[in-house]
C-alpha cells in the first residue's frame, strides 16, 4: 500500500485512505450494479433499527447532553484547551463569531418553514388537533428541540474531545485520537485505523446527505422562480455544477477567497431573516418566538426521553431519529472545526458557548420564520401547510413563504444564492477536513487527495438522490442516514468515557476532605457504669473535638518552585525556575512563613486555638 501510495504522489495513511476510499468505490459501484438490492437492504435495515433501536438514538443524545453539563459544572471545567498557561488563541467577540457562523447553513435555510409547518400542519402527539392553538405551541417547541441544545450537543461532544485530545495531549486529528486513554498505542494500529476509516466513511455520507437536502431546495426554488423542472437531471446538473465550484476553489487556493464569500453570506442571511421581521407580523413574530421558546423548555424533560412509546405512529423515526443520525455522521466534521477555534478555551467555555451561542441563534431564525408561517396559516391567506404536508412539497416550503412578503422574486433569488454558497463552503471545508482526518496532520497535502473527497461527496449525493430514491429523494436520504448513524452513537458513548478518564488522568484525585476527628460519646447513666466498673476508655458524655479544624489550601500543590502567579501556583505549569535562584528562595520563604503561621495557631494556650484556652477564657466542661 505504501508503494502504491508514493507512486500516485499521495501524502496519507495508506490503509486509512484506501480502506475509506474503498468503502465509498465499492457502494457507488454496488448502488449502481444492483440498485435495487441495495435499496431493499437498506430500507430493511433503517426500518428494524427505528422500530427497534430508535429510543437509543433518543436516550443517546440526551446523554450527551448531561454528559457536557456535568463536565463543564465540575473541577473539569476549568481544565484548559491546550497549555495550562496559554491564552485563547482567538478573542472572545471572534470566538462568537466563528460559533455562530456555524450555527448557519443549508440546515437553517432548508428547514426554518418546512419543519414548524409540517408540525403545525400534522401535530406530532396525538390528540392534538391539526392548525389549533396548541399544535402552533407545539410546533415551535419541537423544532426548537431538533435544533438547539440536543442538535449542539451532538456537535460539542466530538468538538470537546477532538479539542482535548489535540491540543492537551498533543494526538494526531484523527477520531481515533480520541479513543487514546482505551486504546493506548493501538490507536496506531487496526482498530485505530478502522475507527479512522469509519469516521471518515460516516463524514462522507453525512455531508452528502447535507449537500442533498440543499440540492432538493435549489431544484425547488428553481421551479418556483423558473419553472425549471423538478427531475433528476436537475438535481445531478445542480450537484455538478456546484461540486466543479467547490474543486475549482480546492484547485485554484481560493480558501481564503470562499472564506470571505462565507462571512458575506453569513452576513446575507442575517440580513433575509431581518427583512422577513421587519416586513412580516413584527409583533406576532416577537411574542411567537418568546412563548414558543418557554414552551420548549417546560416540555424538553419530557422531550428527552419522550420516544412515542404509547402512540407509535412512526412520527419520532422520520424527524427525530433522522436528525440524530444525519447530525451526529457529519458531526466529526463540525467537532474538529468548532475544536480549531477553541484552542485555549476552559472546558466550562467550550461547553457553554457551544451550547448557548449557534442554539441562541437558531431559536431567534426558527422563531422568526416559524411564526411567521403560522401567521399567514392562522391570519393570513394560508397556503403553506396544503403544499407542505398535503403536496409533500418541504423543499418549496421556503419560497412558498417568501411569496407572502414583498420583492418575492428578488428574496427567493438571494435565498437559493445563500444555499449555493453554503453547499459550495460546505463541500470545500468538508474535502479539507476529511483529508485530514486521512493524513493524521494539519499540514499541506497533494490536492488530489482532497479533490478526490470532494467529487466522493458528491458522487454519493448523486447516488443517494436519483438511483436509490425511486422518485423520493428525501426518504431516501432519511433511510440511509439512520443505518450510516448507528455505529456512530456507538463510537460516541466511548468518546465520553475516554474525555472523562483523560480528564481524571491528567488532572489528577482530589484526596478526601480532611475533618476534624471526635471522642465517643455516651449516655450519662452509661458512662457512669462504665466509670464504676473500671471499663471505661475515651469515652465522654459532651462531645469532644481530638484534633484541631485542618488548614485548609490549595488542592494543587507545585511539585516545585514556579514562576509567580495564581494559576502557576494552582497548577505547577509554569516553567520550572532554578532551585537556588531568587525566585526559590522567595517561594522557600513563603513557604517557612505559612509554616510558622500555621505551627503558631494551634500551639496550646494560643487565644482562639484548638490546644488550649485564652487567659480569660471559660475552659469549658471538665472531663468526666
Amino acid at each position: 500500500m505504501n508503494k502504491f501510495a508514493e507512486l500516485l504522489g499521495l501524502r496519507t495513511s495508506p490503509r486509512i485512505f484506501f480502506g475509506a476510499a474503498a468503502i465509498v468505490i465499492l457502494f457507488v459501484v454496488g448502488t449502481l450494479a444492483f440498485t435495487d438490492a441495495v435499496a431493499r437492504g437498506t430500507e430493511a435495515a433503517s426500518t428494524w433499527l427505528m422500530d427497534n433501536m430508535g429510543w437509543f438514538y433518543v436516550l443517546g443524545v440526551t446523554s450527551f447532553l448531561v454528559f457536557l453539563i456535568y463536565i463543564a459544572m465540575s473541577r473539569f471545567g476549568r481544565i484548559k484547551l491546550g497549555p495550562d498557561d496559554e491564552p485563547a488563541e482567538h478573542s472572545g467577540r471572534s470566538w462568537f463569531a466563528m460559533l455562530f457562523a456555524a450555527g448557519i447553513g443549508t440546515i437553517l435555510m432548508f428547514w426554518g418553514v418546512a419543519e414548524p409547518v409540517s408540525h403545525f400542519g400534522d401535530p406530532p402527539r396525538q390528540g392534538v388537533e391539526p392548525g389549533s392553538v396548541q399544535a402552533a405551541e407545539e410546533a415551535l417547541a419541537f423544532t426548537f428541540y431538533h435544533f438547539t441544545y440536543h442538535t449542539w450537543a451532538i456537535f460539542a461532544l466530538p468538538g470537546l474531545a477532538f479539542c482535548y485530545f489535540l491540543y492537551k495531549r498533543n494526538l494526531p486529528p484523527r477520531v481515533s485520537s480520541i479513543l487514546q486513554p482505551i486504546l493506548g498505542e493501538r490507536i496506531h494500529g487496526r482498530i485505530g485505523q478502522a475507527v479512522d476509516v469509519l469516521a471518515i466513511v460516516g463524514t462522507v455520507f453525512g455531508l452528502a446527505v447535507s449537500v442533498g437536502l440543499g440540492t432538493l431546495q435549489i431544484n425547488g426554488g428553481l421551479n418556483q422562480l423558473f419553472g425549471i423542472p423538478e427531475s433528476d437531471l436537475t438535481l445531478i446538473i445542480v450537484i455538478v455544477v456546484v461540486s466543479l465550484i467547490a474543486l475549482v476553489s480546492l484547485a485554484a487556493g481560493l480558501e481564503k477567497g470562499i472564506k470571505r464569500l462565507s462571512n458575506i453570506n453569513i452576513v446575507a442571511a442575517i440580513g433575509l431573516m431581518l427583512f422577513v421581521f421587519v416586513t412580516g407580523a413584527t409583533v406576532f413574530m416577537t411574542k411567537g418566538t418568546i412563548e414558543a421558546f418557554g414552551s420548549y423548555l417546560a416540555m424538553l424533560p419530557e422531550l428527552a426521553l419522550w420516544n412515542d412509546t404509547f402512540g407509535d405512529t412512526g412520527w419520532q423515526s422520520s424527524w427525530t431519529v433522522f436528525y440524530w443520525a444525519w447530525t451526529i455522521t457529519w458531526a466529526p466534521f463540525v467537532g474538529l472545526f468548532i475544536a480549531r477555534i477553541s484552542r485555549g478555551r476552559t472546558v466550562r467555555e467550550f461547553v457553554l458557548g457551544v451550547l448557548a451561542i449557534p442554539a441562541t441563534f437558531s431559536v431567534i431564525w426558527f422563531g422568526i420564520f416559524g411564526s411567521g408561517s403560522i401567521d399567514i396559516e392562522m391570519n393570513g391567506d394560508g397556503g403553506l401547510v396544503d403544499r407542505v404536508v398535503g403536496d409533500g412539497d418541504i423543499p418549496g416550503a421556503l419560497f412558498a413563504f417568501l411569496e407572502n412578503f414583498p420583492f418575492a422574486m428578488v428574496t427567493s433569488a438571494i435565498s437559493i444564492v445563500l444555499v449555493v454558497i453554503f453547499f459550495t463552503t460546505s463541500v470545500d471545508s468538508a474535502a479539507l477536513i476529511t483529508d485530514t482526518m486521512a493524513n493524521g496532520h494539519e499540514e499541506d497535502a497533494p490536492l488530489r487527495q482532497r479533490v478526490f473527497w470532494g467529487i466522493s461527496i458528491a458522487m454519493i449525493a448523486v447516488i443517494l438522490l436519483t438511483v436509490t430514491a425511486g422518485g423520493a429523494g428525501l426518504e431516501a436520504l432519511e433511510t440511509t442516514t439512520i443505518v450510516v448513524g448507528f455505529p456512530f452513537f456507538i463510537l460516541a458513548l466511548f468518546q465520553m468515557y475516554s474525555v472523562y478518564r483523560a480528564m481524571r488522568e491528567d488532572a489528577g484525585e482530589l484526596p478526601p476532605m480532611r475533618t476534624r476527628s471526635w471522642r465517643q460519646v455516651l449516655p450519662p447513666e452509661e458512662h457512669e457504669r462504665r466509670r464504676e466498673a473500671g471499663e471505661l476508655e475515651d469515652e465522654v458524655i459532651e462531645p469532644e473535638a481530638i484534633t484541631s479544624v485542618p488548614r485548609m489550601r490549595e488542592p494543587y500543590e507545585p511539585l516545585r518552585p514556579v514562576a509567580t502567579g495564581p494559576l502557576a501556583r494552582r497548577t505547577g505549569s509554569a516553567p520550572l525556575v532554578s532551585s537556588t535562584g531568587p525566585a526559590a528562595r522567595e517561594w522557600a520563604a513563603e513557604q517557612a512563613r505559612r509554616a510558622a503561621v500555621a505551627d503558631a495557631a494551634d500551639a496550646p494556650g494560643t487565644p482562639g486555638s484548638d490546644g488550649g484556652a485564652a487567659p480569660d477564657a471559660d475552659p469549658g466542661p471538665a472531663r468526666r
